[in-house]
């Protein structure tokens, strides 16, 4: 269910382990998570649903904006760019939580390729009125690509990883991702769109899914993390392999062409 105000929304959840359960065999693990299991952290993206009819969604596939939370722009391209994470105490599955969600800051800014839109969500997760997360998402909203501008070279990656490991990506392992997140971007599962639309090579594989794995391998090398804060860098395409790579308490994903994706820093509990 969901109720909302100009200034805060509430969703409440049970987090269903069945739900979880189907995200870990989605990532090629065992599906093992059962009632009164811990979830693994960043696992919550997979809950607190709030789906919109047809007549409330824009072009993109996502909610429109100006109708919720997020205040429209007026520019039509969305992309999470990055976000952070305080971890208080794990979320237990097949459990009752609440998430309460508020814009924290919205700005805009002129950058190379035109007007940019930038909007902070900070969301806290509760279980039993006890905090268990504390997040803060970053959103940019741009105009369409110009077609005949070129396009801006991406950052390279670091070489100098002391732990790695590869990642593959299909348009199969992306729609399963945006159908346990309810994410309509089209992005992720439309090709003609994402190309013809929205300018990319081929589908977008969520950046959420790189954190996702970046977390996954930092918890399982580190023990239980205290924060987790990542940035995009560049796109991904489905039909592209990538390295998640590991120094210390940086993590970083690194594309085929040896280009910086998605940069990470996390600090264990």
């Amino acid at each position: 269910m969901i109720a909302s105000s100009d200034t805060t929304e509430k969703l409440t959840d049970v987090l269903d382990p069945a739900r979880a359960a189907a995200l870990q065999v989605a990532l090629g693990q065992a599906g093992d998570i059962a009632a009164g299991t811990p979830l693994p952290p960043f696992f919550h993206q997979i809950y607190f649903w709030a789906p919109q009819p047809p007549g409330g969604l824009g072009r993109d596939g996502h909610p429109k904006t100006g109708q919720g939370l997020i205040p429209d722009l007026g520019l039509p391209r969305r992309m999470w760019a990055g976000g952070r994470l305080t971890f208080h105490k794990p979320l237990i599955a097949g459990r009752a939580a609440e998430k309460v969600s508020r814009v924290e800051a919205v700005d805009r800014k002129t950058g190379r390729s035109g007007p940019l839109g930038f909007v902070t969500l900070r969301h806290e997760i509760l279980q039993d009125g006890t905090p268990c997360l504390s997040e803060w998402q970053d959103l940019v909203y741009r105009e369409d690509p110009d077609p005949n501008a070129p396009r801006p070279d991406a950052p390279e990656a670091r070489t100098d990883e002391t732990d790695a490991r590869e990642a593959l990506f299909d348009s199969t392992l992306l729609f399963r991702y945006s159908a346990l997140t309810l994410n309509g971007h089209r992005i992720h599962y439309d090709l003609d769109y994402a190309r013809d639309v929205e300018g990319y090579d081929g589908l977008v594989v969520h950046g959420p899914l790189l954190a996702q794995l970046m977390i996954l391998m930092a918890t399982e090398m580190m023990g239980p993390l205290a924060t987790f804060a990542f940035r995009a860098a560049s796109p991904l395409m489905h039909s592209e392999s990538a390295t998640i790579c590991r120094n210390g308490q940086d993590l970083w994903v690194r594309g085929p062409n040896g280009r910086l994706c998605m940069s990470a820093t996390a600090t264990p509990a």
